[in-house]
């Protein structure tokens, strides 16, 4: 009769996960670096913005860093499908 031997080794299940966060971001204007902040829900990068202070108007995405570490005005971005 052969003898079984157990090595140790172990089976895990991952379930696989779905997000939509991409990271986290600051909103900063790009000629004067004074904090955006955008006064409606949910944007795209499209949208225009304007800087309270210097008054210089881009879309968001001139706006938005994602380096690191982020620095106030503090943004979340995610990917949105809209169907």
């Amino acid at each position: 009769m052969a003898e079984e031997r157990h090595i140790g080794l172990h089976e895990e299940a991952r379930r696989p996960r779905r997000t939509s966060r991409l990271g986290t971001g600051t909103l900063a204007c790009g000629r004067c670096d004074a904090p955006v902040s955008p006064l409606a829900g949910p944007l795209s990068p499209a949208e225009q913005l304007s800087c309270p202070y210097c008054d210089h108007r881009a879309p968001l995405r001139d706006f938005l860093s994602l380096a690191s570490p982020p620095r106030p005005t503090r943004v979340e971005v995610r990917l949105v499908h809209r169907g």
